[in-house]
């Protein structure tokens, strides 16, 4: 099952990369359910191990690309964000230390195993992913813009992906940039 799991989100990340056009210095907020992952419902079964290899292949993938990881807290932490310091140097940070069953099994993985892991209660993140329908919406930047996922499965949880672009502005005569669409 592990190597099922590390193929699924490595493709998943890549196909949110291709799809998303993202770039080195983008951040990504991963919201993820491991309970879902396995087969049980959002919030009944965390599991650390899920987490760590589902982390593991994301974490390569993003690491490879220069892309920043945000992992999303579970409702218990309001849904705060684990995130390396260098990509949020001026954020406000909260002091909390997530836990499977406070905070989630991946935000815990990511904690431990982040260079040098803040909490923060917000980000705007470029794209984002979620495995499991644990709702990421807050944490992506106006305007979020769905992306179709042909791999849209990791273990037995559905994930969703978005983008985001810049808001169009100045009316019927304004033009825009095609490459921010």
């Amino acid at each position: 099952m592990e190597n099922i799991l590390v193929q699924q989100a490595t493709s998943v990340m890549a196909e949110l990369t291709e799809k998303a056009k993202l770039k080195k210095g983008d951040i990504i907020v991963v919201g993820c359910s491991t309970s879902e992952i396995i087969g049980s419902k959002i919030g009944t079964s965390s599991s650390p191990e899920t987490a760590a290899t589902v982390f593991k292949a994301i974490h390569e993938f993003a690491e490879a690309k220069g892309f920043y990881l945000a992992f999303q807290c579970c409702e218990h932490l309001n849904r705060a964000i684990i995130i390396e310091k260098e990509a949020v140097p001026f954020a406000e940070t909260v002091n909390v230390v997530p836990q499977p069953k406070a905070g989630g099994a991946i935000a815990t993985h990511a904690y431990k195993n982040f260079r040098n892991p803040v909490a923060v209660e917000e980000i705007k993140a470029d794209a984002g992913i979620d495995i499991g329908l644990t709702l990421i919406g807050m944490h992506l930047k106006k305007v979020a813009v769905p992306v179709r996922l042909e791999n849209n499965k990791i273990g037995e949880a559905l994930v969703t992906a978005a983008r985001t672009r810049p808001k169009f502005i100045g009316g019927e005569r304004a033009v825009y940039d095609a490459e921010m669409l």
